[in-house]
């Protein structure tokens, strides 16, 4: 499970920074989707599989929809190290935008 924190309606989207939030600490997500209809959850969900470079339905909402703290579970595909994907949110965790 990978730690987020949107942050809707930025001027541009972006992966990277770390927020320390309720559930440890978390990847920073800003989406230029509203908190509006779960548009920005769905946006978040998109932006951190691209930045793991997986397909979006590999990456889901576990809990926090309501919330800009959110849970999202990953499903690495088949054979895929999961300590490569561990290692990448740690280093977009590191990075500032």
């Amino acid at each position: 499970m990978v730690a987020v924190r949107v942050k809707p309606g930025a001027s541009r989207a972006r992966v990277g920074g770390r927020h320390d939030g309720p559930h440890g600490p978390a990847l920073v997500v800003a989406v230029t989707a509203r908190a509006v209809d779960g548009a920005a959850t769905s946006a978040a969900c998109r932006a951190v599989a691209e930045a793991l470079g997986l397909r979006d339905r590999a990456v889901s909402l576990k809990t926090g929809a309501a919330s800009r703290d959110k849970l999202f579970t990953v499903e690495l595909p088949d054979g895929a190290p999961g300590d490569t994907a561990l290692h990448r949110v740690a280093l977009l965790r590191q990075t500032e935008t």
